[in-house]
């Protein structure tokens, strides 16, 4: 399964491949993905890692779970392929997005753009079985993607993290704070933007920091 990962991610994580866990999560994702339908595609779970290369990563974003409906997951977090109705959750960030930095609301759901730019868009679950949330948590996924989040803060300095909802906030333990810098903010989801995520100014605050560290700013 891992064969799929870009060169730039391969030195950084190789040490997992040959784990246990991850051995056994790659005998439980063949047999999902041979039994059932299952979401991104195949050749789609690392996407996130293929379009940002460790080398060019200057923020993260982290969500939990893949969409499950269909046509839907493209193994970016957030991200619906090009053409797809707009979830819920992309709705909001693209309503923060246009209200932040005043620009016109995006018609393609497709988050490759910020990827191409430096933003890891990182779901903790890589994978899920077709219109069942949740069914693949628990089974190393989680695992794996601690390491990348503390590889991240062990090898690179001056990253941006943004973590929107509890679940998201749980993976600071994983971030030194004194290289990166964490913005939090409640979950884009219609059940908690009302609380503070609508005017959190995330991206604008996002290119604050990467005009101050002489970094390119991420077109949003």
């Amino acid at each position: 399964m891992h064969r799929n990962l870009s060169e730039s991610w391969k030195n950084i994580l190789s040490a997992e491949f040959d784990k246990p866990y991850f051995r056994e999560l790659t005998g439980f994702i063949n047999k999902e993905y041979s039994n059932y339908q299952c979401f991104p595609k195949i050749d789609d779970i690392f996407s996130a890692f293929d379009s940002c290369s460790f080398k060019d990563l200057k923020v993260v974003i982290i969500g939990q779970d893949p969409y499950h409906d269909e046509n839907q997951a493209n193994g970016l977090c957030f991200s619906v392929k090009d053409g797809i109705k707009h979830p819920p959750s992309l709705k909001n960030i693209f309503k923060e997005i246009a209200s932040d930095l005043n620009t016109e609301i995006p018609q393609s759901g497709d988050l490759n753009k910020w990827a191409r730019q430096g933003v890891l868009l990182l779901n903790a679950t890589l994978t899920v079985r077709a219109h069942e949330a949740g069914s693949h948590q628990k089974k190393g996924w989680e695992i794996f993607t601690d390491v990348v989040i503390e590889q991240i803060s062990k090898e690179k300095e001056n990253v941006v993290f943004l973590l929107w909802g509890k679940f998201a906030e749980s993976k600071k333990k994983l971030i030194d704070v004194k290289k990166h810098t964490i913005l939090k903010a409640p979950h884009p989801s219609p059940l908690g933007a009302w609380r503070g995520w609508f005017g959190c100014k995330h991206f604008s605050k996002t290119n604050e920091i990467l005009q101050k560290e002489n970094k390119t700013i991420i077109h949003w």
